[in-house]
């Protein structure tokens, strides 16, 4: 009989075709899906080119989005973007996405239905932990890993201890699934999860949305963690029935799995919460950080730039203006985001406010385009990373927080909370 297993370790030891695995176990395991981006995928593509035949080892599990640095900022994104073209026609990859039909990846494709429940996904991107809402075990991994999971469809692994984080209770109003992760990290700090696959549960997780889930298991990294794991309910199947486009698999963790612990967390006790610079564990309540001043407000990524994070921004934003000292940039992240945008209404909110919109892109997440820092500025955004440098001059900040958080700080000039502005 096997040994009880948690969510990630069943999904590991399926794809390793073993009865059981075990924390520190190393394994070869076949991969469902291999992604990488315009950043990533050149060295991804190399290597696969040094491997074996130099094809893929499937054109249809192979994917590939073109979203840091496009709309092409200058000469050395525009060649690194058409090295990922050139290869996706010349292997008949099947999950490309042109500028005009891309959106920010880790929103693009559980949108797309090409990741589901039960996946092994491996991703040359350090945010390719979102999948985990769906039920799929999903990692970032560096280039010359992804390059040979191009070729194969292998990797290995070493199986990670778990995490299980209780999240009971209500949620106060205004309180979103960005300030639950941003309270575990702070809470458990960057590398408290180091290595460990990250499970949430409990009543206050299986009252999100799929789209806050998604910012919950995305942000799985910043503490460290190698996965950010959600068990399939009903919400899960909603979302993913007559979406995903291939049969997907759940796995739920035995009653009686063992964890490295379990962190039980009281719902209410979460407010609206910022990272201050510069690491996502530093803290702080919104309403004790008022007195700090900015100069920018980035909603969007593929933390906060789904359908769910555009309305709560749209509703705090409606009938006001962006301060006269600030920028507000907002950033769907996906095509069919921003089509939806339009159709609600909320592109006219967001104009009528005076904020600028963009195509979807990574962009100013990373300091890329489309909304770079200078020395001493000051951002809030609803990204993932506030680093030295993140965003633009090493002598800027990044201030992390929800979207209705960060769309009051867009009209307050300072940061705040959307009862400020009644």
């Amino acid at each position: 009989m096997a040994r009880p297993m948690t969510m990630a370790e069943k999904i590991l030891a399926a794809h390793a075709h073993l009865d059981e695995v075990e924390p520190g176990q190393l394994i070869e395991c076949d991969l469902d899906l291999v992604l990488a981006n315009d950043v990533t995928a050149p060295i991804a593509i190399k290597k696969c080119k040094e491997c074996g035949t130099g094809d893929v080892f499937d054109p249809t599990r192979v994917l590939l989005v073109p979203d840091h640095y496009t709309p092409n900022k200058d000469i050395a994104a525009a060649e690194q973007a058409k090295i990922v073209r050139d290869f996706a026609r010349e292997q008949g990859i099947t999950h490309y996405w042109e500028v005009g039909c891309v959106g920010v990846e880790h929103a693009l494709l559980p949108e797309q239905g090409v990741v589901g429940a039960g996946d092994l996904i491996i991703g040359a991107d350090s945010h390719t932990c979102t999948y985990g809402a769906l039920g799929a075990f999903s990692t970032g991994v560096g280039s010359t890993d992804a390059g040979v999971g191009f070729a194969t469809g292998k990797a290995w692994f070493k199986v990670p201890e778990s995490i299980l984080f209780k999240v009971e209770g209500q949620l106060a109003p205004g309180v979103t699934g960005k300030d639950i992760i941003l309270h575990i990290i702070g809470k458990i700090g960057v590398d408290g999860a180091l290595y460990c696959a990250m499970e949430f549960t409990g009543s206050a997780i299986a009252a999100l949305p799929m789209d806050e889930r998604q910012t919950i298991s995305n942000m799985a990294i910043e503490a460290g963690g190698k996965a950010g794991l959600i068990a399939v309910d009903d919400v899960t199947r909603a979302y993913m029935d007559g979406r995903v486009e291939r049969p997907y698999t759940e796995y739920h963790s035995d009653p009686d799995a063992q964890y490295k612990s379990i962190i039980e967390i009281d719902a209410a006790d979460i407010k609206p919460t910022v990272s201050w610079p510069h690491l996502p564990s530093n803290t702080h309540l919104a309403e004790d950080s008022r007195h700090i001043t900015i100069d920018q407000v980035v909603i969007g990524s593929c933390t906060n730039g789904r359908l769910t994070d555009m309305r709560q921004a749209a509703d705090v934003l409606r009938g006001h203006k962006v301060h006269p000292n600030v920028r507000c940039l907002i950033i769907p992240a996906t095509q069919l985001v921003y089509r939806q945008c339009m159709e609600e209404g909320l592109m006219e909110v967001f104009l009528d406010a005076n904020c600028a919109i963009s195509a979807p892109t990574c962009g100013p997440c990373l300091g890329g385009h489309m909304g770079i820092l200078a020395k001493g500025e000051r951002a809030v955004a609803t990204t993932n990373r506030n680093f030295v440098g993140r965003m633009g001059h090493p002598e800027s900040e990044v201030y992390l927080a929800s979207p209705a958080v960060a769309a009051a700080s867009a009209v307050l000039g300072h940061i705040g909370i959307p009862q400020d502005l009644d």
